[in-house]
């Protein structure tokens, strides 16, 4: 293939590309909302805590019962004290690092760190304890309302 017809291939191609991504990106539309429902990260309503934790509930009521899901976004040098729930819950390390320490003797010296990307069972009934140490970090939570804590440390 001679250099002028390398070249043309590559101009029609792509031009053939740029018009294409115009016209799909002039066409785009909105998802109809009887087939799904899409909230953007702005949309997200965070309420805050004066544990050093923020919460979204993106479905369900935690507080009754049924099927919810939740972003928890801990604050860096925020853990929670040892508790329990009632019901297992279904945690994914969204982003930063989540550290986790289990039993009713607080100590954070002792937790276990887990980096975005991991899936964790807390089971139901047993005693633990989280947060962020150094960073901030995002959990997706899933689990059967209601989602109930008892405080659970041992002095």
């Amino acid at each position: 293939m001679t250099r002028a017809r390398l070249l043309r291939s590559l101009w029609i191609t792509g031009s053939a590309t740029t018009i294409f991504t115009l016209f799909g990106l002039v066409n785009a539309a909105e998802p109809d909302p009887k087939v799904m429902k899409v909230t953007l990260p702005a949309d997200i309503k965070w309420s805050t805590s004066a544990s050093g934790n923020s919460t979204a509930v993106l479905y369900g009521d935690p507080s009754k019962p049924g099927l919810y899901i939740v972003l928890t976004k801990w604050s860096a040098g925020h853990m929670s004290r040892p508790h329990m729930h009632p019901n297992d819950r279904y945690v994914t390390v969204i982003s930063g690092t989540w550290w986790v320490g289990w039993g009713p003797k607080y100590d954070p010296a002792s937790t276990k760190p887990i980096p975005a990307g991991s899936f964790v069972t807390h089971y139901g009934k047993q005693i633990h304890y989280d947060g962020a140490k150094d960073g901030d970090c995002v959990l997706q939570i899933v689990g059967m309302g209601p989602a109930e804590s008892t405080p659970a440390e041992q002095k």
